[in-house]
């Protein structure tokens, strides 16, 4: 590991914190998603939000900011708090896959990012209403539910499983079909969206996750470490290592050339 990010054992004492709001954040929602009892709204982007997900992100933070007050907090509903020169920074998604917990669908899940000079170090994904939880850091191996996990060896796209999301800006991009051609080339296709699709490519479920075009950092920074850590390849549709980026492509890493060789530019 380089000599620029955090120790093994700083980073383990970082994931058993980020395990711990976890926790505090699953209590949350999951406790909202089974009484039904949320109203819906609308923020300016036209994307649905809850007040079990401005709970759940300010749960998540009370315990960042009192244990880690020299770090910032970087989340989908409140924005940036605390130091904003931190180098260490929570990168936070209360509740990815807002549209599955509003109609009562289990496939959502809080996302929990550190985040050191720019680069992921750590991540939890924490799916209460599924009973699992994924987590890794770069100084490490990824796991599922307490088993180490790891990508695929399929090689061959023929042969691949692959998981995509299509949307709007896809189809602006994609005017020669490109993304339609890609899909009768794999074996197999499924739309397990969201985060979902992407832990199924670290755990070797499926091989290769193409999200939609529109992402934030809060949705990508906790699955990189995962996915890496569990020997596979995270990269925006170009081809760019940035969980900055509206895109994310995931692979086992032995097709992450002929996927992205047929995605249009």
């Amino acid at each position: 590991m380089s000599q620029n990010l955090p120790d093994n054992a700083a980073l383990d004492r970082e994931l058993l914190l980020a395990l711990r709001v976890a926790d505090a954040a699953d209590a949350v929602s999951l406790a909202g998603f089974t009484s039904r009892g949320f109203s819906v709204m609308r923020k300016a982007d036209k994307s649905e939000v809850t007040e079990i997900d401005r709970a759940t992100e300010t749960a998540i933070t009370d315990i960042l900011r009192a244990e880690r007050p020299e770090h910032s907090v970087y989340g989908e509903e409140h924005g940036i708090v605390g130091p904003a020169d931190a180098r260490f920074q929570w990168v936070i998604d209360p509740i990815d896959g807002t549209s599955n917990f509003v109609r009562g669908v289990p496939v959502w899940a809080s996302l929990i990012a550190l985040v050191y000079d720019n680069v992921p170090v750590l991540g939890v994904v924490s799916a209460p209403a599924m009973r699992m939880r994924w987590w890794a850091h770069v100084a490490g191996d990824a796991f599922f539910n307490g088993a180490k996990i790891r990508v695929s060896e399929t090689a061959e796209l023929r042969r691949a499983s692959l998981s995509i999301t299509v949307n709007k800006y896809w189809h602006d991009v994609d005017p020669d079909g490109r993304l339609e051609k890609l899909q009768r080339s794999v074996s197999r296709v499924r739309g397990y969206g969201d985060f979902w699709q992407h832990m199924l490519v670290a755990q070797g479920a499926v091989d290769v996750a193409i999200d939609s075009i529109g992402l934030a950092p809060y949705d990508i920074a906790a699955l990189v470490p995962i996915v890496q850590q569990a020997g596979g390849m995270c990269t925006d549709r170009l081809g760019e290592t940035n969980w900055r980026a509206n895109s994310l492509v995931t692979s086992n890493s032995l097709l992450h050339a002929a996927t992205l060789a047929h995605l249009p530019k």
